[in-house]
């Protein structure tokens, strides 16, 4: 069974039409990236993962059944600007996930529970490579640092399926590079499924498994918003072996490989 299946996936707000028509499945342990021009929804269904948006038409299925109409601890996000809290140590933003579950009052846990916690947030460090930056504020790490805190943070839960929105976009080259290796190094080892939007179509090719692109196929410049876009190809990826020289030139027109912000 499909972990994600997306039937006939419609997104409008008033006569404004964002997606159409998206038929989608997808399998536990892909990892998809999400590739398209500039306001075109990839943020929009990535929100419909998430559980903040819901389809206007169609059906979004999480294991067969309707995708809860909020978050929740089986799908952790990672978005583009920092999510982290400045006022918490590194320890306390990952920490912080267990306390609201458990102590949703208090937010604070208390004698084993809160021991057996710091274990699992100490590991959780550990595994981004932060072990040594627990004491540590958001405002004393770099911006790659504080990345892999958010994506701690959002790995604390052990969520089935990881989201990330341009999670790298604001990164110098070389750290890009570091988190690359990271996300894959995460994504192998636990076994999870990744959807990924990136406005740098390289980026796509290099992590995922499958590429999914997002696109307009019906524009009419009177009504610009009349029509939404749909998935215009879904292709199926290996690492390490490929090449934009492969794809069909109609494939790459729109396509942005640069990080420019997506309004959608």
């Amino acid at each position: 069974m499909s972990v994600i299946e997306a039937r006939g996936l419609w997104k409008e707000y008033g006569r404004d039409v964002v997606l159409e028509d998206i038929h989608l499945n997808v399998a536990a342990g892909d990892f998809v990236t999400v590739v398209g021009a500039s306001g075109c929804g990839k943020s929009t269904f990535l929100r419909m993962l998430l559980g903040e948006e819901t389809p206007t038409r169609g059906e979004l299925l999480l294991d067969g059944r309707p995708m809860p109409e909020e978050p929740g601890p089986d799908r952790g996000v990672v978005f583009q600007k920092y999510s982290v809290f400045p006022h918490l140590t590194a320890l306390g933003n990952v920490l912080l996930a267990e306390e609201l579950e458990q102590a949703a009052i208090t937010a604070r846990l208390l004698g084993r529970a809160r021991r057996e916690a710091l274990v699992r947030a100490h590991e959780m460090l550990e595994r981004v490579g932060l072990g040594s930056a627990a004491k540590k504020y958001p405002s004393q790490l770099s911006g790659g640092m504080q990345q892999r805190l958010a994506i701690a943070q959002a790995l604390m839960k052990n969520p089935r399926i990881l989201l990330l929105d341009e999670p790298f976009g604001a990164l110098d080259p070389g750290i890009r590079k570091d988190m690359h290796a990271l996300i894959l190094e995460l994504w192998e080892r636990l076994e999870i499924t990744v959807f990924m939007v990136t406005h740098d179509l390289k980026e796509g090719f290099d992590l995922g498994t499958r590429m999914l692109v997002f696109d307009k196929t019906r524009v009419d410049p009177h009504a610009p918003n009349a029509y939404g876009a749909t998935i215009t190809y879904d292709i199926p990826l290996q690492h390490g072996a490929r090449s934009t020289d492969r794809l069909p030139a109609t494939m790459l027109e729109g396509l942005p490989s640069n990080h420019d912000e997506e309004s959608n």
